[in-house]
């Protein structure tokens, strides 16, 4: 019995031995030639790769070119910085998309569906965001055609003051009374819009009427007088003293004269309370809306 289990385990060891070189033989050839087929495949591939990495080298090199170079235009143009950084930032966003496309187009990518994709969900985002977009389209609008820059005062509808910021969204005005109004610039494009300050000089316009028995030619005299005194008013541009009207309460004089944008109010005011006080001490009558009463 233990004769014939040694001669029975002896045979088992020889049948393993067998197929292990049985296997050390097969094993390297499978390999080796599975590696082969995979060759040209691997060298194709490997072609592709090249490619697409010198597509996108240098699309974002010629990005970066283009970028430059719009840079030094727009800085030319003395384009708003929002709006500059904003169309670069686009430009290079394009050129670069576009070179993403044809390098997956090179690897076997089906650009077209990317780009169905894509203008899917750009057509529901914009649907979503219409009056957003809205805004968008203004600011680009107001930044390009620069009706007005920060600094300036404008009025536009019942809002007025200084604008301290121009997005491409909206923009920020400060009141005279300190207020933060911002409007969104779809509106403003839009909109009958005034720039007060848009230029260096503003024409000064004063009407008061005086009563039919009042001296009209002794009122036209101070009127030219006070205007002439005050040293804000551009005086080689001239003085103007007129009758405007003559109305049912009494005759209506008016002066012009033209003074620095930024010095109106200030020269419109001081002219207003001289003109007041310089009627009464002559004894020219400011005629006023009353009623007598008659009692018998």
């Amino acid at each position: 019995m233990i004769w014939r289990e040694a001669e029975e385990l002896t045979e088992t060891l020889e049948l393993v031995q067998e197929v292990q070189q049985d296997l050390a033989q097969l094993k390297p050839n499978v390999v080796l030639e599975t590696m082969k087929s995979w060759i040209p495949g691997l060298i194709k591939l490997g072609y592709r790769l090249l490619a697409v990495c010198v597509i996108l080298a240098v699309g974002f090199k010629i990005a970066g070119i283009v970028r430059r170079m719009l840079g030094k235009t727009f800085d030319r143009m003395d384009m708003e910085v929002s709006l500059r950084k904003f169309l670069l930032s686009a430009v290079y966003v394009c050129i670069c998309g576009l070179a993403v496309f044809v390098a997956a187009e090179k690897l076997g990518i089906n650009s077209a569906s990317i780009i169905a994709l894509i203008g899917s969900a750009g057509l529901a985002l914009s649907l979503s965001l219409q009056n957003m977009l809205g805004n968008f389209a203004g600011g680009v609008a107001l930044l390009m055609l620069k009706p007005f820059k920060v600094g300036d005062y404008i009025i536009c509808g019942a809002e007025e003051g200084t604008v301290s910021a121009i997005g491409l969204v909206y923009t920020t005005l400060h009141t005279m009374d300190n207020r933060q109004v911002t409007l969104p610039n779809g509106s403003l494009s839009n909109s009958n819009l005034t720039n007060v300050t848009a230029q260096e000089k503003r024409r000064l316009e004063i009407k008061v009427m005086i009563g039919y028995q009042s001296d009209l030619k002794r009122a036209k005299e101070i009127l030219e007088e006070l205007f002439t005194d005050n040293a804000l008013i551009k005086q080689e541009e001239g003085i103007l003293v007129f009758v405007d009207s003559l109305g049912d309460s009494g005759v209506v004089l008016g002066a012009r004269a033209w003074v620095a944008t930024g010095d109106y109010w200030s020269v419109k005011w001081d002219l207003t309370e001289k003109i007041k006080l310089s009627f009464d001490e002559e004894g020219i009558e400011i005629p006023y809306q009353q009623v007598d009463v008659h009692q018998r």
